[in-house]
């Protein structure tokens, strides 16, 4: 089991994707890693989904992760997010249990009470230049978007929104806490 404590930025990007890598070449960030996450949601069967906030039924969701790129990963995932009233992620936490089937992990949760309520897919190209790392990630019937997370050398929100603005590429600034799976749950419900 894992805990991780790093903070996070995610912006929509505006335009396509080729123009987006372009530019990330030009400005001299190099692909490190490709992979594909295939995230599958699962919620209490007791909520009443009608009834609750978005953001309140992702705040009980688990996640059974699969992680496709150089290995395969496959974990079970809990998020704890603090949020600013504003919608920024104030701070978060992300429990991992690595798991050896995935479908072994989707049958438990079903047995203790718990259902699937939506799948997200996505390929990720994970770009770095000098310490700074970005994930573009193609979400599945989604918006695209950019993600970084905090790390020794980016060790605050500021500092990642600085240096991802100081890029000069194709992005949306008006959110930079854009949560794919609020997103993809406002649609199914929707919202």
């Amino acid at each position: 089991m894992s805990i991780n404590t790093e903070n996070e930025i995610t912006v929509k990007i505006k335009g396509n994707l080729e123009n987006l890598y372009k530019i990330l070449e030009e400005k001299g960030l190099k692909i490190i890693n490709k992979f594909s996450v295939d995230d599958t949601y699962f919620v209490p069967e007791t909520l009443n989904l009608e009834q609750m906030k978005t953001r309140e039924i992702l705040s009980k969701a688990i996640l059974v992760r699969k992680f496709i790129g150089k290995r395969t990963t496959q974990k079970i995932t809990f998020k704890i997010k603090k949020f600013a009233e504003n919608g920024n992620i104030l701070s978060q936490e992300v429990v991992n249990c690595d798991v050896l089937e995935i479908e072994d992990a989707k049958q438990l949760l079903k047995a203790i009470g718990y259902r699937e309520i939506m799948n997200i897919k996505e390929e990720d190209k994970e770009y770095e230049k000098n310490g700074f790392k970005l994930l573009v990630k193609e979400v599945e019937n989604s918006n695209n978007l950019i993600e970084a997370e905090t790390n020794s050398s980016y060790d605050t929100i500021e500092k990642l929104v600085q240096k991802l603005n100081e890029l000069e590429i194709p992005i949306y600034k008006d959110n930079y806490f854009v949560k794919k799976a609020e997103i993809q749950l406002d649609k199914l419900l929707k919202r």
